[in-house]
């Protein structure tokens, strides 16, 4: 299964996201990350999401979304052709023991520490997600508190843009 990243431009009304998610719902199809933003048009939002499945999955995916009201385009990120960015907070303990193996993390994965107190650390770190899935594989052994991912965003490179004004 291969894993696929859509970018959908939508009129930015209330319901569009409800209506997106049960498309997804109804046709059985998993979302393994969804991230909903404005765009730099207040009249639309962008809906970025990540799923696996094979190509007659990702057709039949792009042939319900663009069927939806209010839907303005869809596009798949093509890897390559996209940027593909992740922020994670992870809160770490904090003691004498492991401080330096953190602190050396944090700077071979350049990362920041956004919250130190005498018993944690919290770490920002953005990337691709195989750069933060690593990052946790590494932090894992020395006690993650707590964590919160955003999901992924993707853009095109390039001139190629997202935009119903566009053409694309």
């Amino acid at each position: 299964m291969e894993r696929y990243v859509i970018a959908i431009l939508v009129d930015n009304q209330p319901g569009i996201l409800t209506r997106v998610a049960s498309m997804f719902n109804r046709r059985g199809f998993n979302i393994d990350c969804l991230t909903v933003s404005e765009t730099e048009d207040t009249r639309h939002s962008r809906i970025t999401i990540a799923l696996r499945g094979d190509d007659s999955v990702r057709s039949q995916i792009i042939k319900q979304l663009r069927k939806l009201y209010n839907v303005r385009e869809v596009k798949v990120m093509e890897h390559g052709k996209s940027v593909y960015r992740e922020l994670a907070l992870i809160k770490l303990r904090n003691d004498p023991e492991t401080r330096h193996d953190v602190l050396s993390a944090v700077d071979i994965f350049r990362s920041k520490i956004v919250d130190f107190s005498p018993t944690t650390l919290c770490i920002e770190i953005t990337g691709e997600t195989s750069k933060i899935e690593a990052f946790i594989a590494l932090v894992e052994p020395i006690g993650i508190l707590e964590m919160c991912r955003t999901g992924v965003v993707a853009i095109e490179r390039g001139e190629n843009c997202l935009n119903s004004e566009s053409g694309l």
